[in-house]
């Protein structure tokens, strides 16, 4: 009788430290958080590659404020350096990156600064080498991100067998995250796909008209609330249907009326927001809700 109430004993203490730990498990999945997008910090940019004091004080003031602010992850979205694989730019980019707390996650996203504007398979594999995948996916609590290369959506052509290979990753990979029944959906990418219409000419800040529709439908499909990109040097927020299109700002140099800075997406149980920062009022801490307080998924410039 002892040895068999000690068994019920143990099952029993097992069953309530596995209820505790699906609760925490429940409960820290729907504890709000932020993370930081960024984009184009682009070294030599400022001095057309003869040099890049600006562009390195520039991303340094932004790992300082993530370093003090300390978000869930960092995504960089494109043109990491201004001439795609320069020794020098490469590294001097990586020197800025290594002052970033090693408990953040960073991801780098490639811009057609990095693969070229019309990408081949030296210039991807030149990327791979240095920078990693070109395209993966990444999950944290109950968001799950989508990074691709915009290059080859724009260009598959110039590199049929790898666009063709990023396709049908992405297919796969929306499939698979339906069965992991995620809260939200967020892809991040150089090129935004348009600026002001779904209908918009083609030119060298959108992607082509032949793509937008066909990846914007298959996006909305797939449950994506949100579209990350670069690009046009300047912050530029719309929507398609109910999925919200971000341009972030530059880290490096501004085009316009654009201003150098960071974004800022909060990610609550059910709605995610942003707010762009410009280098001169970087906040000094980020004020999230509490768990039961959702607002609407809002942009906020």
């Amino acid at each position: 009788m002892i040895k068999r109430w000690r068994s019920y004993r143990v099952l029993e203490i097992g069953f309530v430290i596995l209820v505790a730990t699906v609760l925490a498990i429940a409960a820290r999945a729907q504890e709000p958080f932020f993370f930081i997008v960024l984009a184009d910090p682009q070294f030599g940019m400022y001095t057309q590659d003869h040099g890049f004091p600006r562009d390195k004080r520039n991303l340094e003031k932004v790992i300082r404020a993530a370093n003090r602010l300390h978000p869930a992850f960092i995504v960089v979205c494109g043109d990491l350096v201004n001439k795609a694989g320069d020794a020098t730019e490469i590294a001097g980019y990586f020197q800025v990156v290594r002052q970033l707390d090693r408990g953040i996650p960073f991801y780098n996203v490639p811009g057609n600064h990095d693969v070229g504007n019309v990408p081949t398979p030296a210039s991807i594999s030149a990327y791979r080498k240095v920078f990693g995948p070109d395209y993966y996916t990444f999950q944290y609590d109950d968001m799950f991100g989508i990074v691709l290369d915009s290059s080859l959506l724009g260009h598959p052509d110039s590199d049929p067998e790898d666009a063709a290979l990023q396709q049908d990753w992405l297919n796969g990979e929306l499939r698979k995250m339906k069965q992991r029944k995620v809260r939200h959906v967020v892809v991040f990418m150089h090129h935004p796909f348009f600026l002001h219409s779904v209908k918009e000419p083609d030119g060298y800040s959108n992607l082509p008209n032949r793509i937008r529709s066909i990846y914007l439908d298959l996006f909305e499909q797939a449950g994506v609330q949100y579209v990350f990109s670069g690009h046009l040097h300047h912050n530029l927020m719309t929507t398609f249907d109910k999925m919200g299109l971000i341009a972030n700002g530059p880290v490096g140099k501004p085009l316009g009326d654009g201003r150098s800075g960071m974004g800022v997406a909060t990610v609550l149980r059910d709605s995610l927001s942003y707010q762009y920062f410009p280098l001169a009022s970087l906040p000094e801490k980020i004020s999230l809700p509490p768990a039961s307080d959702d607002a609407s998924v809002s942009m906020d410039k």
